[in-house]
């Protein structure tokens, strides 16, 4: 009798821990999988986006890059006549331009909007002077430390070089000259003297998600 309830232990003890390797092998199967998706369509965006573009000037009669049914064409601000403008999209979100960093094999299209579903599908702009303009230009993404997204910064250093195309296809090379920790409120580094020239400043969570690792750098 005694045996028996052993042996009944046992065989659910068994069944418990197959089961719970069977669920944490789900899960980096899927882990893998969707950081392989991500990574992947937004690598083909990046580079259809960078074959758009012709010896860095813009282009004003150029379509932009789609992705499926990713272009969309609106009436201009009168309503009239006048033709239309070209909209990026990525996955139904507006596009500003694209980032890379090779230092991380980061290549991303850079979202207009913050939104919770956005910075799940990319990076995105959160504050200043927008793409490659003069001053400093926020863009956020999320550290989910599986290597997506803004998970690797902590492995930028001072020099490295980050690459922004916007959508004039204008290409501009920003140099990392400070890298810190600060507290979630903080938002002191969203205003600052930038010279005239060209910033950017990528934001996003420590692994511990206490704080927030900020990259600042200029345009060469």
């Amino acid at each position: 009798m005694f045996e028996s309830k052993y042996s009944k232990v046992l065989t659910t003890i068994l069944v418990i821990i197959i089961i719970a390797i069977i669920g944490l092998l789900a899960f980096l199967g899927y882990d893998y999988y969707q950081k392989y998706i991500v990574t992947k369509d937004t690598s083909e965006y990046v580079d259809n986006f960078e074959g758009e573009v012709s010896d860095g000037e813009a282009n004003d009669n150029e379509v932009g890059p789609t992705d499926g049914n990713a272009l969309n064409q609106v009436k201009d601000a009168n309503g009239g006549s006048g033709g239309t403008t070209v909209k990026r999209t990525y996955k139904g979100f507006g596009v500003l331009g694209t980032m890379e960093i090779p230092a991380t094999n980061l290549k991303y299209p850079i979202l207009e909007k913050v939104t919770k579903k956005s910075i799940e599908t990319a990076v995105a702009f959160l504050y200043g002077a927008g793409v490659n303009q003069p001053g400093n230009t926020v863009i956020i993404g999320h550290n989910y430390r599986n290597g997506l997204f803004f998970s690797n910064n902590k492995k930028l250093n001072i020099g490295d070089k980050i690459y922004i195309t916007d959508n004039d296809g204008v290409k501009l090379t920003y140099t990392i000259y400070n890298k810190f920790e600060t507290t979630p409120e903080d938002t002191s580094f969203y205003q600052r003297d930038t010279g005239g020239k060209p910033e950017v400043t990528l934001s996003t969570c420590t692994d511990n998600s206490k704080a927030r690792l900020i990259i600042c750098a200029k345009a060469d």
